[in-house]
């Protein structure tokens, strides 16, 4: 075939991998496989999925064809300079809630990219709108059967939709939608909920309508907007204070009770933030079903403390009595008191820190968005046990970086004791009892 303009540099050739055993070398650059034009990871994984590939490359100046032949599905063994095999596609919405318009100035430039790529909602589960995507790519969604994406709804009324992202392309979502189920593909949606906004009416509309599309929508995750300090310029929002929360559970629990005999699933659910809100006790763990909806925060005390439970069950008292020192957000203090007195006949007892979020201000309270700045205002001069047990979740993922940029090591140093960190309730038991 004619090679088209741009192609795919080839970094690296697995040893012994059907294209290092083909010929394909490092340095080659991909155009095509099986005369069909490699845009990025979703078409060469797709692509190369085959038993029989024609791979249409350039070594140099001169244009080179291969035919392989492999199992199906076995990789193809070609490394790339990037993951995505292209650049990342960013948001152009402005949407009235979004998190990184409100943080502050001089923060790391990782923090304000907008991420929008429905690539990215695909391979890890990021959120996206549909609302940066044009007619070509969506079909090439379609076409490469993307199943399932992970879709920030938030409502379905068009003029509803359109003033929360302030972008004219936001009101066709249920066409969009829409075409996903009749593809026979699914989605997981999100709805981050603003008090006189997408509520009441416009909520009871959105359901309805995602509703009307299960299975292929598997689930809706609805949270509560999170507010910072940083709003100047923006318009005001409003959030949801304990009395409404109570009120947005009320509502919402009942029909979770219609769903689960409509469909065998509660199809909707409510974050933690909510009971936490409200003062409420949070649902039992099979409310949660699959836990489907666990990255938006929906049944994560709960599941911390079933791995809790099962792993303390394991665990016999400590010969010794030691005392923990354990630092986290504000919201799920009190769940935590009374989780970890369920350790005093173990001969272990923890001295909680809630750390009051500053940084953000605000009604920001959660574990994941406590800075280490904060972390180390709020424990300085406190006599802590050593070492400090904190939530991996505060930190950078793959990273010992707070949000803020402090490093883990910087918080150490400041005060004076070693920290740990845990991801879940059986890391967490494996901390407490470590001598």
């Amino acid at each position: 075939m004619e090679l088209c303009a741009k192609g795919q540099p080839i970094t690296f050739v697995e040893p012994d991998s059907p294209a290092k055993r083909a010929g394909v070398r490092a340095g080659d650059v991909l155009f095509a496989v099986n005369e069909t034009p490699v845009l990025d990871l979703i078409d060469y994984e797709h692509l190369t999925a085959n038993r029989a590939l024609k791979l249409d490359l350039k070594r140099g100046e001169e244009p080179v064809s291969i035919v392989l032949y492999k199992d199906e599905y076995e990789p193809l063994g070609l490394c790339f300079e990037t993951t995505l095999m292209s650049r990342m596609m960013t948001c152009r919405n402005h949407c009235v809630f979004c998190f990184i318009d409100q943080m502050p100035k001089g923060v790391r430039s990782s923090l304000n990219v907008k991420d929008d790529d429905w690539r990215m909602s695909f391979i890890m589960g990021n959120y996206v709108t549909l609302t940066n995507v044009s007619d070509t790519e969506f079909q090439r969604i379609l076409d490469r059967r993307i199943s399932p994406l992970y879709v920030s709804v938030h409502a379905t009324d068009p003029e509803v939709r359109t003033k929360i992202m302030r972008n004219p392309s936001a009101g066709r979502i249920m066409e969009r939608l829409t075409a996903l189920k009749d593809a026979g593909l699914r989605f997981q949606a999100q709805i981050v909920l603003c008090r006189g906004l997408n509520d009441g009416d416009v909520l009871r509309q959105t359901l309805s309508d995602l509703s009307s599309l299960a299975p292929a929508c598997g689930s809706v995750a609805i949270v509560p907007v999170g507010v910072t300090k940083f709003r100047d310029g923006l318009p005001a929002l409003g959030t949801f204070d304990e009395a409404q929360s109570a009120e947005i559970i009320d509502r919402i629990e009942p029909m979770q009770r219609e769903y689960l005999a409509r469909f065998g699933t509660r199809l909707v659910f409510l974050s933690d933030e909510w009971y936490l809100n409200a003062h409420r006790t949070l649902p039992q763990s099979e409310a949660y079903e699959d836990y489907e909806q666990i990255e938006n925060g929906v049944g994560l005390l709960r599941m911390f403390e079933d791995d809790f439970r099962y792993a303390l069950s394991e665990r016999a008292p400590l010969k010794r009595p030691r005392t923990v020192s354990v630092a986290g957000g504000t919201a799920a203090y009190p769940f935590f008191r009374e989780l970890y007195r369920e350790l005093l006949p173990y001969g272990i007892e923890t001295e909680i820190h809630p750390v009051p979020n500053l940084w953000f201000g605000g009604n920001v309270h959660v574990a994941g968005l406590v800075t280490g700045s904060d972390l180390v205002s709020e424990l300085k001069g406190k006599a802590l046990e050593s070492p400090l047990l904190i939530p991996k979740n505060m930190l950078r993922e793959t990273e010992n970086v707070f949000l803020d940029g402090m490093t883990l090591s910087d918080a150490e140093a400041a005060l004076g004791v070693p920290i740990r960190t845990f991801s879940d309730g059986t890391e967490f038991i494996s901390c407490v009892f470590e001598e």
